[in-house]
């Protein structure tokens, strides 16, 4: 079978999604579990960014050395070194240069006419042949883009290096047969496309971007950028869960495979899930809440004589278990280790330890803990193993007729304990109010969620919040059976990251 080339943009178009900022240990954890998932490209980020941005690609290459790590730069002079100046280390380095393609974004944004454009593209990818085999173009737009001159455009760049011809559908305007068709052009009128692969990158503004992803694969296509739970820009890029999922359930309609671990893949959304702070939708195909829950009495008969009556897909073939086994305070630590094994968990003996200790302490709240209760929990004990700040102490003092008021104790970055106590105008107010009191990090509150991560009276409630500083958003979550204690760490792990960001600026 042909192999489709998985190209995973979850740290550079996936972080682009407005709020979900992450940090260098964010981004290297991610990185670290795509290698895990099988991926065989990781687009890193755009170094010429920032220096942040730099050093967490740079770092990417230099930990993560079974994939290829590439880094995206325009076609400029200043974007390629930078480029090249973080993927340097890597064992397998790519640059990535992209330009605009159609009238729309030469006229309008460039400002430029296409003999302009072309040169451009032939000389940025020329100056990233000087440093490296591995190069990638992508003519911004393309969907909206004469085939004409993506044509000519395409055959200027081979020419001149690029071994990789990424087509983009950058604003999800494509509709499946006329991408396809795209690709099917590429094959037929560029004259050198045997020297190249042929890549998409679709996005998912009018809901078409796993389809057109998909349909481009069938016409020709064999590479496929996409991310993780598809976030990314405005309405997100292409799934890769379900394009993987696609190619592998129905491989005999596309005689194809990839290289992709699919069990690491409920584990892989449910990081990218927490470190961004974008929850998954309970209906979202393979990774979704529900994706492998049965309500329906007819449903639940079909799936109890045979499973594959109603699921396609096994639950186990992405990383989540068939059945739910139910740990309670009565559970011991062996109980609790082959639980985490299930759930595709491996900790170290201090982590096991701190988080059996979380676990028990859950389970004198809770007479039920269920697998979502225990990703939850471990969330929760990493952020608090990582961050700066920690919450050692909350008391509240509310109601209808009394004046909301709360006293925090935290323990700051050299373990000493500080406190305070504020009036708000309720209890999660006062909290916030208490905590800037101690931190001293001017930001606003810019958003405040709460949700109930499991069923029942008892279940755990888990805040999102974004707070913005300098115009920049930074997202901070919690968890707790307590939302009020919930609140107050998505609060401080929100600022940690904001501290964490401006010191490395």
């Amino acid at each position: 079978m042909d192999k489709v080339i998985i190209f995973d943009t979850t740290l550079r178009d996936g972080e682009q999604a407005a709020g979900a900022t992450l940090n260098i240990q964010e981004k290297v954890e991610i990185a670290r579990q795509l290698e895990k998932l099988g991926v065989d490209v990781i687009e890193a980020g755009m170094p010429v960014n920032s220096r942040t941005e730099l050093e967490a690609v740079a770092q990417i290459s230099k930990e993560v050395r079974n994939a290829t790590i590439c880094g995206l730069a325009r076609a400029l002079p200043a974007d390629i070194d930078r480029a090249w100046e973080a993927v340097k280390e890597a064992e397998d380095p790519r640059i990535h240069v992209f330009l605009s393609a159609s009238d729309i974004h030469i006229m309008h944004q460039l400002k430029k006419n296409r003999n302009e454009i072309l040169e451009m593209a032939r000389a940025g990818v020329a100056r990233a042949k000087g440093y490296l085999q591995n190069v990638e173009f992508s003519p911004m737009d393309a969907s909206r883009a004469e085939p004409a001159y993506i044509y000519q455009m395409l055959e200027a760049v081979i020419d001149a290096g690029a071994t990789t011809v990424n087509i983009p559908d950058t604003v999800g305007y494509a509709m499946p047969d006329e991408f396809g068709s795209l690709i099917e052009g590429i094959l037929k009128n560029v004259s050198n496309i045997d020297k190249a692969i042929i890549s998409i990158h679709c996005h998912n503004d009018l809901g078409m971007a796993v389809a057109n992803s998909l349909e481009a694969i069938k016409r020709g296509a064999r590479q496929a950028e996409c991310t993780i739970n598809g976030i990314g820009e405005r309405a997100g890029n292409a799934s890769l869960e379900e394009i993987v999922m696609s190619i592998k359930t129905r491989r005999d309609f596309y005689n194809l495979e990839t290289g992709i671990d699919t069990t690491q893949i409920y584990k892989t959304s449910r990081l990218v899930s927490d470190l961004t702070g974008f929850p998954v939708q309970p209906n979202k195909a393979i990774v979704g809440g529900n994706a492998f829950r049965h309500e329906s009495g007819i449903h639940q008969d079909g799936v109890i004589k045979m499973p594959i009556t109603y699921e396609i897909i096994e639950p186990q073939a992405v990383g989540i278990p068939a059945s739910t086994l139910v740990l309670g305070k009565l559970s011991g630590r062996h109980a609790f280790r082959e639980r985490l094994a299930e759930l595709g968990y491996s900790l170290t003996e201090e982590e096991f330890t701190q988080a059996f200790a979380a676990f028990k302490e859950l389970a004198e709240k809770k007479k039920e803990i269920t697998d979502r209760d225990i990703e939850s929990l471990l969330a929760e004990e990493k952020r608090t193993v990582t961050e700066d700040y920690r919450l050692k102490r909350l008391q509240v003092t509310c109601g209808d007729k009394g004046m909301p008021t709360a006293a925090v104790r935290l323990i700051t970055p050299d373990e000493r304990t500080i406190e305070d106590a504020a009036l708000g105008t309720g209890p999660v107010d006062a909290v916030y109010k208490a905590i800037n009191r101690l931190v001293g990090v001017p930001n606003k509150l810019t958003e405040f969620s709460v949700k109930s991560v499991t069923e029942g009276i008892d279940a755990i409630g888990e805040v999102l919040i974004r707070i913005e500083s300098d115009g920049i958003s930074y997202t901070g979550r919690g968890a707790d059976t307590d939302i009020i204690v919930a609140s107050a760490r998505a609060y401080i792990n929100a600022l940690n990251r904001l501290i964490a960001a401006k010191r490395a600026a």
